[in-house]
């Protein structure tokens, strides 16, 4: 099989038949601003991503365009969704379960706002995130292996707290208090819509902000979910 090799045009391309085009950022502090440097290191992580996917089955047996498609465009939307929301200028974010690096890692190539650190439990998934990583240079980006419950006290409190099938929704509510600030936000990416404000108010939390949006044939939906 022919090694696969994908370039910035390639990823400027799927992106713009995906439905949201990669765009210049000249607001962001540090990082990668241009549009055609957030392809190239983006392609870099899917090169690597496709070549890794081969014998650890990362992400499900899909061609490239096709993760692209499915998973790298939620990134690229949640970086827009983030950009809305009021965070503190230097946040500190928890992405739990971070497994193959997503959302977390396309996401860092667009927004790069304060530490973010990848928890994942499992050893080979945090060595594919650690090399992809290394190759991509995305600043304050970290990865932590071990169980959500044992990340290090001293980084905590957390100011955003990311789920993407973590664990239930409402179980995550319970699960994450002792790790978020007080006035922390909670982002979870779903396949559902938000929950109503009642069930919401029940839990003791409230609905910040939602955003909804079709990746391949599927309407994908983020909720920004903070304590009353």
């Amino acid at each position: 099989m022919a090694e696969i090799n994908i370039c910035a045009a390639d990823i400027l391309g799927a992106a713009s038949k995906s439905g949201r085009k990669l765009k210049d950022n000249p607001a962001q502090d540090e990082g990668f601003k241009a549009a055609t440097d957030q392809a190239r290191i983006l392609a870099y992580y899917m090169t690597l991503l496709v070549k890794w996917n081969k014998s650890m089955n990362l992400v499900g047996p899909q061609s490239w365009e096709e993760v692209f498609r499915s998973l790298i465009i939620d990134s690229l939307h949640l970086a827009d969704f983030l950009d809305r929301l009021d965070l503190p200028a230097d946040p500190v974010s928890l992405d739990l379960g971070a497994g193959a690096g997503l959302p977390g890692i396309p996401l860092r190539t667009l927004w790069q706002a304060g530490d973010y650190h990848l928890v994942e439990a499992r050893e080979k998934r945090c060595i594919f995130m650690r090399t992809a990583l290394r190759m991509m240079k995305l600043p304050r980006t970290n990865v932590f292996q071990g169980r959500a419950e044992k990340f290090p006290q001293e980084t905590l409190p957390a100011d955003l707290i990311l789920s993407k099938a973590f664990m239930p929704w409402k179980e995550l509510l319970e699960f994450v208090k002792p790790m978020l600030a007080e006035q922390g936000r909670i982002v979870v990416l779903s396949n559902d819509p938000a929950p109503s404000a009642q069930e919401l108010e029940a839990l003791g939390h409230e609905l910040e902000d939602s955003m909804q949006y079709k990746a391949g044939h599927k309407k994908h939906h983020f909720w920004c979910l903070r304590r009353k």
